[in-house]
């Protein structure tokens, strides 16, 4: 993930201090599924250390990671739009600890701030985006006849 899809970089550090405001920290053992596609996407997480694998469902085939992701990254984005519903699955790869935040008290936030909304819709866009984009590649590898075609 680029840096600019990082909380870090891409929340001023006002908006950053008012979301850790709702931030509880968590832990995940190796293995542990985070959240299923499909399922009520209702909580976030930002990656404190260790890795998360995201994963997509393919017909008639395992599950295909898409991307790993680690410190400072955002897991969880399909809270933020209708139907809130996880569009991807995702699972601890290492010991995780994390920052949890609840999804409601967030959108409350960003409801109540429209600055401090916007900003979050910004990174929000931008995490789908590069996500979109790994997806493709992803599956291009996997499943088509010669890769994506960009070279090695």
């Amino acid at each position: 993930m680029t840096s600019a899809t990082t909380m870090s970089s891409a929340l001023e550090p006002a908006y950053r201090e008012r979301l850790m405001h709702l931030a509880r920290e968590v832990s995940f053992a190796t293995g542990t599924r985070l959240f299923e596609e499909g399922r009520r996407a209702d909580r976030f997480w930002i990656v404190r250390t260790g890795t998360v694998a995201l994963d997509l469902r393919v017909p008639g085939r395992r599950a295909a990671v898409i991307e790993t992701l680690g410190h400072g990254e955002l897991v969880g984005w399909s809270w933020h739009f209708r139907p809130r519903l996880w569009h991807l699955g995702a699972e601890a790869t290492s010991p995780v600890r994390a920052w949890e935040f609840d999804a409601e008290a967030v959108r409350t936030l960003c409801a109540e701030d429209s600055e401090f909304g916007r900003a979050i819709a910004v990174w929000i866009g931008q995490v789908v985006a590069q996500r979109l984009h790994a997806s493709r590649v992803r599956l291009l590898d996997l499943y088509a006849p010669y890769g994506s075609g960009e070279p090695a």
